[in-house]
């Protein structure tokens, strides 16, 4: 009987022990709500503000490295991927905040040969440390083969898509990912249409592939996400802008 009951106790606290780690990311959404704005289609960042409430930001972070593989395999494949977005923007802000004040994310270095911050392996998840290509290229993209994720994982720059105002979260995630999609094809300032010929992000150009599985190619999403008119188009990528996305 004895035994029995301390089974019972050992499930309730694993039970407890999986249920611990807040889905909604609600301290990630306090800090985007707060210290984001947005000013015509795009949404721009706050990080003076930011830097003076770093250690608000350390608190989710912390809150995301505490979850072990044991609680991290529990997770519904929803879940999965609103974890790997969250991490790639809370973390990429917290880079910036280290080097602020930057006038881009390309004046972070990763070595003496090589512009921006993407190789560097800073981020501490599950007893290693990963750098944001890692997280992008060698988790986002093969293990989920959303192409969606590149209108959600931001590199804060204006040339990106929008920072999204609110965590992403498992139970909503393929409604976000639609809504942060729309804002990105519709802000005309990245990608418009002029005739015969469809004038678009170079995301398109470095990630057009990623669409081919879902969506047949990355023109037919476009043609279907904006509604536009079924014909042949040409193609021109944008020039990007790297500089900060910043209030």
């Amino acid at each position: 009987m004895k035994r029995y009951f301390v089974f019972l106790l050992f499930i309730s606290f694993s039970r407890l022990s999986l249920a611990s780690f807040d889905q909604n990311h609600s301290q990630w959404s306090a800090l985007l709500s707060e210290f984001t704005q947005k000013q015509g289609k795009q949404v721009l960042v706050n990080y003076k503000g930011l830097k003076k409430n770093h250690s608000r930001l350390k608190a989710y972070l912390s809150q995301l490295e505490s979850v072990s593989k044991e609680e991290f395999k529990s997770f519904s494949l929803q879940e999965k991927l609103a974890f790997w977005i969250n991490v790639y923007n809370a973390y990429t802000i917290d880079i910036i905040l280290k080097h602020y004040p930057v006038k881009s994310i390309k004046k972070i270095k990763s070595g003496w040969f090589s512009s921006g911050p993407w190789k560097i392996e800073f981020i501490p998840l599950f007893g290693e440390k990963l750098s944001l290509d890692e997280v992008e290229h060698e988790i986002i993209r093969p293990q989920f083969k959303e192409p969606r994720i590149h209108f959600a994982v931001n590199c804060a720059s204006i040339g990106c898509p929008s920072l999204f105002q609110e965590a992403f979260v498992g139970d909503r995630i393929d409604e976000q990912l639609d809504l942060a999609a729309e804002n990105f094809l519709r802000n005309t300032e990245k990608n418009f249409v002029k005739g015969r010929t469809l004038y678009l992000s170079k995301i398109f150009d470095w990630y057009g592939d990623d669409f081919e599985l879902m969506y047949g190619s990355y023109i037919g999403y476009v043609i279907k996400t904006l509604n536009l008119k079924r014909q042949k188009y040409n193609v021109e990528f944008n020039s990007y802008d790297w500089s900060l996305n910043e209030i």
